[in-house]
């Protein structure tokens, strides 16, 4: 692989939720777990009568005189879905704090379509399902399947989807929050009122913990076992005492203080070798990383791989024969369910990403049209997972609740296909140059880029680079060159495309410029980290900061706190929009007019002559 070239498999989108799904691999990889487990449900429940008998398989858990008694279908949907809803409140945690929805420009669109897509489907499922018992099966069409529909994103969905990814994404999270409020409000029990003080004892314990520093998993485990039994008795779903504790654990970015405390402690137990600086190196390196996201990272897999499919294989097997069949056709409960999910995600999302983006232009970011979005409200309709938790808690009769299920399997597949057809409608509508990237896709703005030189100049300059990349330093050299031609006849833009596989230190580099930025003092910082390219480690760019005289503590509480890591991932989301893949990438022309990629050499003679016929054209 070349030095320069982004690699086809991108897995870097910091985001997403929470920084783990990151690859569109691992989101094909969890779908087909998940849809591999259905099918085998789907089969098992249509071969004999084994698939119920073993679901109802009674266990009784018993301490003492006290046991909770569930069959195994219930032990999975009450016990094991804690782990996944525990895990879906670290999620939106991290999210609220340092994630996506801090930044409420960003945010505005996706939290507005997914309000809109909440109630959408829910109204349309009353229509049809107006009172009784199918009325109170409304929460199954408001929820959306984040792994499948990232899986099927990765399948089906355009040629560049980064940032229909990080608007799906985003929208997942308030998505989430929205089911979560839901499935405490109305899907909780006769509530009995006396077993929740355990439950909040529970809590307080946990909260305590983590300000005491008590980091052994045995100790967070029995105290949340108790919680979960308070709240299972209480009447209050059970999963939901995992969110609860996810919420209340911290989470922050790493500190540097606690970082070089950490760093210094491991040294020492490399030096001396003993069961005192082997607890000590270890607590270090554990305060320097939120508890937030070492349980995020240990526990997404296992929700992913296991835990979710375990649900779907006890939950998705559907009897399917001629009469089941019937009845479901017949049934409002199934009609309700396809329309909410497939039409009402469909419209709502769309409809209110519409009015919102035609209220406030340029609230969608470039390279994301109303089409893709048409198209990812379209997978929105995948519900499964929740939507099949919540048949589970609002419907009794086996037969509404068979019908119910069928309506949520047949509403994923149709809206998979659906995102499929208006993918592919909005892929032939599409600009040609959003998809080539031939022309620049967002245009200079002094208010948000840099420029060097004025900005009336006639003619500009464009330029992606990474701080790491060899093939950038050198480009520097020609940059200068081709200033000093054209003077104040040329604006130049720098912008950021951090190649993460092959660049470890570019991105915290970009990040560090847009810090000193911060400061008035951008282009020092930008030439002093090209003129010393081979030297990006963290402690390296602390040093060149104070060199330049910057104000460091400011300087390091703006990384720490991420402040200007969208700013960076905005430039590189641009880039991959436009399918653009090395570094550096360039874009010229006149000013005013589209700025086209410039192909071949990017020596000074040859940037200077095509600038030259942009001038003369």
């Amino acid at each position: 692989m070349t030095v320069g070239e982004r690699p086809m498999n991108l897995r870097r989108l910091s985001l997403r939720l929470a920084g783990i799904r990151a690859g569109t691999d691992d989101d094909k990889l969890a779908a087909g777990f998940l849809l591999a487990a259905t099918i085998v449900a789907l089969v098992w429940a249509n071969v004999g009568d084994s698939y119920e008998s073993f679901w109802h398989t009674p266990l009784t858990v018993r301490i003492g005189d006290y046991g909770i008694g569930l069959d195994l279908k219930h032990w999975v949907n009450d016990a094991l879905m804690t782990l996944f809803f525990f895990v879906v409140g670290l999620e939106v945690k991290r999210e609220l704090t340092i994630g996506e929805l801090t930044d409420r420009t960003r945010a505005a669109v996706p939290l507005t379509a997914a309000i809109a897509g909440l109630a959408m489907p829910a109204a349309l499922y009353l229509m049809l399902n107006p009172s009784g018992e199918a009325a109170g099966a409304w929460g199954v069409v408001v929820s959306t399947d984040t792994a499948f529909v990232l899986g099927a994103l990765a399948l089906v969905g355009p040629r560049c989807p980064a940032r229909l990814r990080v608007f799906l994404l985003t929208l997942a999270v308030a998505d989430d929050i929205g089911a979560l409020a839901i499935i405490a409000f109305f899907y909780t029990d006769e509530l009995r009122l006396g077993y929740l003080l355990p439950g909040a004892v529970g809590l307080l314990l946990i909260l305590q913990f983590r300000r005491l520093e008590v980091w052994r998993g045995i100790a967070y485990f029995i105290v949340a076992a108790g919680t979960w039994v308070a709240f299972y008795e209480s009447g209050v779903h059970p999963t939901l005492a995992g969110v609860l504790i996810a919420l209340i654990l911290p989470v922050y970015p790493p500190r540097r203080s606690e970082v070089e405390r950490a760093g210094e402690l491991t040294r020492a137990f490399r030096q001396s070798p003993n069961p005192d600086y082997a607890r000590a190196a270890q607590l270090g390196v554990l305060r320097a990383v939120s508890v937030n996201e070492r349980l995020l990272r240990f526990y997404q897999p296992y929700t992913a791989f296991l835990v979710v499919p375990i649900f779907a294989l006890a939950n998705a097997g559907v009897v399917v024969t001629g009469r089941t069949v019937s009845d479901a056709i017949r049934s409002p409960i199934t009609w309700g369910i396809i329309l909410g999910l497939v039409v009402g995600k469909l419209a709502g999302i769309t409809v209110a990403t519409a009015v919102f983006s035609r209220l406030r232009p340029g609230s969608l970011p470039p390279g994301l049209t109303l089409s893709q979005i048409s198209g990812g409200a379209a997978l929105a309709g995948i519900g499964f997972t929740i939507s099949l938790f919540i048949v589970d808690l609002a419907i009794e009769s086996p037969e509404a609740a068979n019908d119910a299920r069928l309506g949520v399997l047949v509403a994923a597949v149709l809206a998979t296909g659906l995102g499929w057809a208006l993918f592919r409608l909005s892929d032939r509508r599409g600009s040609p140059h959003n998809v080539a990237g031939s022309v620049l896709l967002r245009p200079v703005d002094a208010d948000r880029d840099h420029l060097r030189g004025p900005d009336d100049a006639p003619l500009t300059l464009v330029e992606y680079g990474d701080f790491e990349c060899p093939f950038c330093s050198k480009a520097t050299g020609s940059i200068r060159e081709v200033h000093a031609h054209f003077g104040d006849q040329l604006r130049y833009v720098f912008r950021h495309l951090p190649i993460d596989e092959v660049h470890p230190h570019a991105r915290f580099a970009a990040e560090a410029v847009e810090a000193a930025a911060a400061q008035g003092r951008f282009w020092e910082m930008h030439d002093h980290l090209f003129a010393n390219s081979d030297a990006l480690s963290e402690d390296e760019i602390y040093e060149h900061a104070a060199q330049l005289g910057l104000d460091t503590e400011q300087f390091a509480e703006d990384l720490r706190l991420g402040h200007h890591r969208h700013r960076v991932e905005d430039d590189d989301l641009d880039a991959e929009s436009s399918d653009v893949r090395r570094t550096p990438t360039f874009y010229l022309g006149a000013t005013g007019s589209d700025l086209t990629l410039h192909t071949g050499p990017f020596d000074a003679a040859t940037l200077i002559r095509k600038l030259e016929d942009a001038r003369d054209r």
